[in-house]
């Protein structure tokens, strides 16, 4: 038996010095010597190739150490083994627990950070609505040439009510603008390229755009499409959001945000020569106006109007392209200039609240939807009501008239005249020329003459159906769609846009 000069155990790969006679074992030897250079015993130079290797009986077995002949070393060594697991497991433990705190106190950062953030937003508002107040205070209406938000108070300056009032230049304007449309539209004729009734039959699902605004709370309520740029479209949502977006690229070009509640109308101010608006009514009370940089081609706020007590519930631009009308729950109309978006009319507050609002094309008369299945028609001019259209008794019990359409030549008025029915009253005679019924369980939600004024669209929970006028023939229906807010016809007719929920969907002629 031999023991190890180091170790003083018996080696496992035995190995002798040539010089000194000593026994070591292999690896110990060899690291001993790559640390020091020397024989560990005698202390003189000592290479690797000084090393034998002792060739011993692979008969004999290998002895046991002595730390493991008994149980209670045995014993001994588990508990050795069984200290050390538990300490590592508990290294390990304290390892997690701080990653953990560092883990929270990053989020805490985060959070905090966050709400900083939230509150110079907030900050920044509330000066620039002191700012636009101060500005209003001293006569200043014009909006700021860095594109800030001006806001149009209810109270005070030139922003206030003119109730039953409409100023002489406007007025001049009004009557020009109808004389000379109302001539061109005599001379009018339907283009070549225009879609035709049978083109209509065929239309075909085109398009989906999914995942627009938030999905909580979902919901798109309105949509305007763009004249001058086809395929950019408007839309706002009950997530208070008003998005721009274009259709050719798939993208969003602007989210424009300031409203507090659901946004209920969105419209384009489109005029050659002059900025591009986007115009927004909300339930919030107020109206927003955005307008186009070219230079940075984003779109900056340009005015706040907060001239109305209860929801907006329509916003309209008039034919004249420098006036955009409200309409409002608290019982009246107001009209504002697209110039400085001063106050020139503020109605006088009617027996009913305002559910809808659209311009004849002309420009001279107004119509209004009300909750008590009533639709006022008024002139814009003087803020007189010209007449009180309102559908039989006996058809049906009141209801709201959320939706209002004008025909393009101006001699129709598209509404419902129920809850699951719709009316095309002839303005000349003040009376219904024909109904279209459209089953019990229908829920009509939006009406739409094209420009053609030839088609009519209906939309509600059970999808989208086109009529021709005159004949009333249903041309074509869409009801793998459901809960349809809002619909548009696309360019010449060959496209018609719907929202429900968070898409817009597109059929139209096939390509």
């Amino acid at each position: 038996m031999y023991f190890c000069g180091i170790s003083g155990e018996p080696p496992q790969d035995p190995v002798i010095s040539a010089k000194s006679g000593h026994v070591y074992e292999r690896r110990l030897i060899l690291k001993y010597i790559t640390d020091n250079g020397t024989e560990p015993l005698t202390g003189d130079k000592l290479e690797e190739s000084d090393l034998l290797t002792i060739k011993a009986n692979p008969k004999a077995a290998a002895p046991r150490p002595p730390t493991a002949t008994s149980i209670p070393s045995l014993l001994h060594t588990l508990q050795n083994e069984w200290d050390a697991l538990v300490l590592e497991t508990f290294a390990l433990r304290q390892q997690y627990n701080n990653t953990r705190q560092e883990l929270s106190y990053a989020l805490y950062a985060q959070d905090a950070a966050s709400r900083v953030i939230a509150r110079l937003v907030r900050e920044r508002d509330a000066a620039r609505e002191a700012l636009s107040n101060v500005q209003a205070t001293f006569g200043v209406t014009s909006a700021p040439a860095n594109g800030g938000d001006v806001d149009m108070a209810e109270d005070g300056g030139e922003a206030a009510p003119q109730e039953g009032v409409l100023p002489k230049e406007i007025v001049d304007e009004i009557d020009k603008t109808q004389q000379a449309l109302s001539a061109m539209r005599k001379k009018r004729k339907v283009p070549a390229g225009y879609t035709s009734v049978a083109g209509v039959k065929t239309f075909t699902a085109k398009h989906t755009i999914p995942s627009l605004h938030s999905p909580s709370p979902t919901g798109i309520n309105s949509i305007a499409l763009s004249r001058l740029n086809p395929g950019q479209f408007v839309t706002g949502g009950n997530d208070k959001i008003v998005q721009l977006y274009d259709r050719g690229t798939d993208k969003v070009l602007a989210t424009l945000k300031g409203h507090t509640k659901r946004v209920n109308q969105v419209a384009f101010r489109e005029r050659e020569g002059d900025h591009t608006l986007v115009l927004s009514a909300g339930a919030d009370k107020i109206a927003k106006i955005w307008a186009h940089d070219e230079a940075s081609g984003e779109y900056q706020p340009r005015a706040t109007i907060r001239t109305h007590k209860s929801d907006l519930t329509g916003v309209v631009v008039h034919p004249t392209s420098t006036l955009v009308m409200l309409s409002s729950l608290d019982r009246t109309y107001s009209l504002h200039t697209l110039s400085d978006f001063a106050q020139v009319y503020h109605s006088t507050p009617s027996e009913d609240p305002f559910t809808a609002i659209d311009v004849h094309p002309d420009g001279a008369l107004l119509a209004l939807g009300t909750p008590t299945s009533k639709i006022q028609i008024c002139d814009v001019r003087s803020g007189e009501v010209a007449a009180y259209i309102t559908p039989p008794e006996a058809t049906t019990g009141p209801f709201s008239i959320n939706t209002l359409s004008f025909s393009e030549n101006g001699y129709h008025l598209l509404a419902p005249d129920s809850l699951s029915s719709v009316a095309v009253w002839d303005l000349r005679k003040m009376k219904a020329a024909h109904s279209i019924a459209l089953g019990e369980s229908f829920k009509v939600s939006k009406v739409l003459y094209d420009w053609s004024a030839h088609y009519l669209g209906v939309a509600g929970n059970e999808g989208v159906r086109l009529y021709a006028h005159k004949t009333w023939e249903e041309l074509i229906r869409f009801d793998d769609v459901a809960d349809v807010t809002d619909i548009v016809f696309g360019e010449e007719g060959r496209e018609i846009w719907a929202t429900s929920g968070r898409e817009v969907r597109i059929w139209g002629v096939p390509e």
